[in-house]
């Protein structure tokens, strides 16, 4: 039986490239770097392991010197289709000490080079739910997509 999550944000784009760039974008570490948060944020010492339960880490740098560590891993891996990934597990299926959420990243041919790009943040409560909006995800992650988009148009 599948139910839909109850507590979840959601971004849906139809961007200008390729489901091919978009992929790349997200599982290639070096170019994951350079969009992955919002300006003036960047993103250093990303590492991807692409299988469930492989590492996904990256480091979120703030403009004031703020470092905010990521460290989760894989639950699933679609080729050119589907990511998800949780903060929930670290390496080696270890509890984490406080899962936040689990992300997934859906990538479907719009045709014409034109991806439809869906970026899911499903949480356990709405508490954590309304943390991460207010931590600014519409604006974040909508930011962030804008930077990806203009990224996978130069691939």
């Amino acid at each position: 039986m599948t139910t839909e999550p109850k507590h979840v944000l959601t971004l849906t784009r139809v961007i200008d490239a390729p489901v091919s760039a978009l992929w790349r974008c997200w599982t290639e570490p070096e170019l994951l770097n350079q969009w992955f948060c919002p300006k003036p944020w960047y993103v250093t010492d990303s590492r991807v392991d692409l299988r469930p339960g492989g590492e996904s880490f990256n480091v979120m740098n703030g403009p004031n010197g703020e470092r905010f560590e990521n460290l989760g891993v894989y639950l699933e891996v679609v080729p050119q289709k589907r990511l998800v990934f949780t903060d929930a597990f670290l390496p080696g299926w270890i509890p984490s000490d406080r899962p936040f959420m689990v992300g997934e990243v859906l990538f479907e041919d719009a045709g014409d080079g034109r991806t439809t790009y869906t970026a899911r943040a499903m949480h356990w409560s709405e508490e954590t739910m309304k943390e991460h909006e207010a931590m600014g995800f519409h604006e974040g992650w909508g930011k962030a997509a804008d930077q990806l988009a203009e990224l996978a148009k130069t691939l």
